[in-house]
């Protein structure tokens, strides 16, 4: 029997398939205009692969998850991200997960969800503000970690996403280096993102989302939470482990 985990975001949509409690596929693809769609585009995927609704059960979450329509169950995006950081890193503290419109921190406690908070009335400090800046910038994400590494101190210090972007073209105009923009650019993320986790203090951070990968990103986290922040390849896709655990438990 399989235990399917879907977690349609904003901007991405991750899969995940298990068996006997473990990870045996995962699948990342772009949300694009319609959720719907991208869930029918992940069932044709899985079914190529005899993955379907006789030997599976289907849980969706996220943004998106009322436009999975083969769905077992609908659960809420704050439990299926606690009990997938719980999966991934066996420990309790404060998950950050950094999305595509948005921020959430997660406190957790033996496992279980305690308290969360999430930014999501304004794009400044998630993904896609990541990604207006670097489509601005030309850069790639990497890219754009890469250069802020070299980068000298510089504050962007817009609140709003639009009003930022109009920041950063004034700094291209005055001729100033594009690796000290790219330093502006994270550490204006960090900085909003550590603004919503101080309310959520720990002793120790996860890192999920679409930045779990960037170690950059991770060290500057670090640096302003002054505490570890853990995170690990499938991180970006917690919400949909959460989501096939919750369908295993069920």
């Amino acid at each position: 029997m399989y235990f399917v985990g879907i977690d349609i975001g904003s901007s991405a949509a991750k899969v995940v398939v298990m068996e006997e409690g473990k990870v045996v596929k995962h699948l990342l693809l772009n949300t694009g205009f319609s959720s719907r769609k991208t869930a029918d585009d992940i069932y044709e995927k899985l079914e190529a692969e005899g993955i379907n609704k006789e030997n599976a059960t289907y849980v969706a979450t996220g943004y998106g998850r009322i436009s999975v329509p083969y769905a077992d169950r609908v659960v809420t995006e704050i439990t299926c991200h606690g009990k997938g950081a719980y999966y991934l890193f066996h420990d309790d503290g404060t998950v950050i997960d950094i999305g595509g419109q948005d921020t959430k921190g997660i406190s957790l406690k033996n496992g279980r969800v305690m308290k969360f908070l999430m930014n999501d009335k304004c794009s400044a400090g998630t993904g896609k503000f990541i990604e207006v800046m670097t489509n601005r910038l030309g850069l790639t994400q990497n890219e754009l970690s890469d250069l802020a590494r070299k980068g000298e101190h510089i504050t962007i210090s817009s609140m709003c996403t639009v009003f930022a972007e109009s920041e950063v073209i004034s700094l291209i105009g005055r001729g100033t280096p594009r690796e000290d923009i790219a330093f502006g650019v994270i550490e204006s993320v960090i900085m909003k993102v550590v603004q919503l986790i101080a309310q959520v203090p720990s002793d120790k951070y996860f890192l999920t989302g679409g930045l779990c990968e960037d170690q950059y990103v991770i060290e500057r986290l670090e640096n302003a939470l002054k505490a570890p922040v853990t995170s690990a390849p499938l991180a970006r896709y917690a919400g949909a482990i959460g989501a096939a655990l919750m369908g295993a438990e069920q």
